[in-house]
């Protein structure tokens, strides 16, 4: 899906890791959870309450889920982490992405 229609955006930003990490939460009619961000070059982790879809839009990264090895995205991709983990992410680029929260 490359664009969203009749949403809801909240006005304050999701701010981490001092502004390297930055998204804004969208819900759409439905009710459905979706956050759209930007990760500056670096290595994060992040821990999860649900289950996430991670769209990658645009940039190259690794990323490492609990319990398996390093994946690479190029470009585009997606990749999901389960409810209650902590993964780990290096972005190599800027990396634009959308987090999809779905229900377990």
């Amino acid at each position: 899906m490359a664009k969203f229609e009749n949403i809801t955006i909240e006005k304050k930003a999701n701010i981490y890791f001092d502004g390297k990490v930055a998204s804004r939460t969208i819900l759409l009619e439905d009710g459905t959870k979706k956050t759209l961000g930007v990760m500056q070059p670096g290595e994060y982790e992040f821990s999860t309450s649900e289950k996430e879809e991670m769209d990658i839009v645009a940039g190259n990264l690794e990323y490492k889920l609990a319990g398996e090895d390093w994946q690479t995205i190029e470009g585009q991709g997606v990749f999901y982490v389960p409810a209650n983990e902590t993964f780990q992410v290096k972005a190599h680029t800027v990396v634009d992405y959308c987090c999809s929260y779905m229900k377990a």
